[in-house]
């Protein structure tokens, strides 16, 4: 699995003069202040075509952090820092991770010093949706333990997990049928690095080679990435059997009925989904699973 590479692209010592400070004095009369920008970025369109249009631009990087710092005077650096840095997330959607330092070299300070600085760092964060099923087993428990898993994990955010859902097998009928779960979450990982932490985790928890929508110990779909659309050899999002299978559909219904992917809302996916017998029963009216108890260890 190769994922995206990313290019770093650097703004160092851009000099502004703007009014920001604690004290009257620095507000009032305004001082210098040196910018610096570390953008990681995913350009390899911009790359391979050569196209600018694709790349993120060093001038339009100077523009955001000039405009952040003109628009409103801040008592701390590290505000101005924060909004600089949401500010080039916010207008380039290919940028993943930036990091603004910011120095200040008249600081105010009853001490000899060549300048104080302070340095932030914002990663872009996508709501994500994931599909979890087990069909062999010990079912519930793979899927609390898969549940554990993701919410360790660094960059992944678990937000509602919904109830159980017994459900027909999908694609191929002769096999046991599942039990299957949805979740929505929040992660600063990219799509492939997503997709290899699902599958690191199935096969952590006992999923084996076998048939393709055959039987499994557990199996974890993503299923959307934010609004974003993903076309690779190994993952294409929004999930291309998302709008197929009621065992995703009514765990997502529960979870936020007003959910839209791909210009349609999970609500009218589901009013218009033809349905069987026993495709997705939901077990009860409560989460499968508290968050808080998630993290307890």
């Amino acid at each position: 699995m190769i994922e995206p590479s990313l290019t770093r692209v650097f703004v160092r010592d851009l000099c502004l003069f703007a009014h920001h400070g604690v004290l009257p004095e620095e507000t009032r009369l305004g001082q210098r202040f040196f910018i610096s920008m570390d953008v990681a970025a995913d350009i390899d369109l911009a790359i391979t075509g050569d196209d600018y249009t694709q790349a993120v631009c060093y001038s339009q990087l100077c523009s955001i952090a000039s405009d952040v710092s003109r628009h409103a005077n801040f008592q701390l650096i590290e505000t101005l820092a924060d909004r600089i840095a949401q500010a080039v997330l916010e207008y380039y959607s290919q940028v993943v991770e930036v990091r603004i330092e910011i120095r200040k070299p008249s600081a105010p300070l009853p001490y000899t010093v060549r300048e104080v600085a302070v340095e932030v760092t914002k990663k872009r964060v996508e709501s994500i949706g994931l599909s979890l099923g087990a069909n062999i087993g010990e079912r519930e428990a793979t899927l609390k333990a898969a549940l554990e898993t993701l919410a360790r994990t660094e960059g992944v955010q678990l937000d509602r997990v919904s109830s159980l859902y017994d459900s027909a097998p999908w694609g191929i009928e002769d096999q046991p049928s599942f039990v299957n779960l949805c979740l929505l979450a929040r992660t600063s990982l990219n799509p492939l690095a997503l997709l290899r932490l699902c599958k690191e985790t199935e096969c952590l928890l006992g999923r084996a080679p076998g048939r393709h929508w055959g039987e499994r110990a557990l199996d974890i779909d993503v299923l959307f990435y934010g609004q974003k659309e993903v076309k690779t050899p190994v993952l294409t999002l929004p999930h291309p059997h998302l709008f197929e299978r009621a065992f995703v559909l009514e765990p997502l219904y529960e979870l936020d009925p007003t959910l839209s992917l791909s210009g349609r809302t999970i609500k009218d996916a589901l009013a218009r989904l033809p349905r069987k017998e026993g495709d997705a029963v939901r077990r009860g009216q409560t989460p499968f699973w508290y968050l808080e108890d998630l993290y307890v260890s």
